[in-house]
């Protein structure tokens, strides 16, 4: 847990803090599960405190049961006057703004395909399969997703939000082919499965909303490789190969040329999984492949994972690098920065959207303004 301000500088001596912390049942949270244990909660595994500054620090807690921790902080050991802090910056966060969640690698395992058998001695079963459905049953506990209650299973869907927008959440893992060079000049299963893709182009058309947000695990045009085993495999869309689209790209450039004749507007690309922050445009006059309207791909996140240095471009479908921040070296940790999220605003009056790349402190890296209806831009 970790806050922000404890007790100003002159109160702390020599940038020390001590602390308490204490757990409670939880009350107004919500009712104590079936299984609760009698008694107070237990923390019988101690308390940690670290990376404590003067005017911050670190506490960690772990109870016996579903429990509220609250932290004591004094300026001086004697703990005259502590001051008072109620846990789980997290558990504010979920009870004040509406998620929606999707599923890619890491919640099964690293850069998992359906199909896939572990060569890993630290997996005792060997089963991808089996792994992602004790994953997706562990995911649909933890996260409030109606569609993993449908007997398919299913992650993709469409959220409406009125007028100005919808949002498409794919599923880019579940449904994909196995990892490989992916060159190969037809792909019927590529990274979406033909179900999801007829899903997507349905549901494009369909849509009246001024923005159609494409929630992509995934980025489009950005070279992500895999090499676990040893073998130049790839991982997301692009394989590098500048030309006519191969393999999964396939698939995609099936899917741009849909929007185009069926003058499908406002799409714009919201994506992650590549550890660092950018801002691509697809430009036909600069692609390959050219049956398509431009677009935007915006990437930004994971948060609170190690940061990594930006992936080359495919020039497939005509991307151009408008905006990058990323490490130069691998797996750079999160309390060294580049941790970066982002933020779309959407105008009620207007109908302008705008897109905001920004730090782990707030602070705004890059911007841009869309305009409804506009192609092109």
């Amino acid at each position: 847990m970790s806050h922000r301000p404890f007790p100003g500088r002159r109160s702390v001596l020599r940038g020390s803090l001590a602390a308490s912390a204490a757990l409670t049942l939880p009350t107004a949270l919500g009712a104590a599960p079936a299984f609760a244990l009698s008694g107070r909660p237990k923390a019988g595994w101690g308390v940690q405190t670290g990376d404590v500054t003067t005017d911050s620090g670190l506490v960690w807690v772990r109870s016996d049961r579903p429990a509220r921790m609250i932290v004591e902080t004094s300026a001086t050991e004697s703990f005259r006057n502590p001051r008072r802090w109620h846990g789980q910056n997290l558990r504010a966060f979920n009870a004040q703004v509406p998620s929606i969640i999707q599923w890619d690698d890491h919640e099964v395992t690293n850069n998992w395909y359906p199909g896939e058998i572990l060569g890993d001695s630290r997996y005792t079963e060997k089963n991808v399969d089996v792994l992602a459905s004790r994953a997706r049953q562990a995911f649909s506990e933890y996260y409030p997703i109606s569609t993993l209650r449908r007997p398919d299973g299913r992650v993709y869907r469409t959220q409406h939000y009125g007028p100005l927008l919808d949002v498409f959440v794919l599923d880019m893992r579940t449904y994909r082919n196995a990892n490989s060079p992916d060159n190969q000049t037809t792909d019927p299963v590529g990274i979406l499965g033909r179900e999801q893709l007829e899903w997507l182009k349905r549901e494009l058309s369909r849509s009246r909303a001024v923005w159609k947000v494409i929630a992509s695990d995934m980025p489009i045009g950005l070279v992500v490789p895999d090499a676990g085993d040893g073998k130049p495999n790839l991982e997301a869309v692009a394989q590098g190969d500048p030309g006519a689209p191969l393999g999964r790209e396939l698939q995609i450039a099936e899917l741009l040329r849909f929007i185009k004749h069926r003058r499908i507007t406002g799409t714009v690309w919201l994506t992650a999984d590549v550890h660092y922050t950018s801002a691509q445009h697809y430009q036909p006059s600069r692609a390959a492949f050219t049956d398509f309207e431009p677009f935007w791909e915006f990437v930004s996140g994971p948060l609170n994972a190690g940061g990594f240095p930006a992936n080359a471009l495919d020039n497939t479908f005509g991307p151009e690098r408008v905006f990058l921040k990323a490490p130069t070296v691998a797996n750079v940790s999160p309390a060294e920065g580049y941790q970066f999220f982002g933020e779309v605003d959407i105008d009620g009056d207007s109908g302008e959207l705008t897109v905001r790349l920004r730090e782990q402190d707030g602070t705004v890296l890059f911007t841009q303004v869309l305009q409804p209806g506009r192609v092109g831009q």
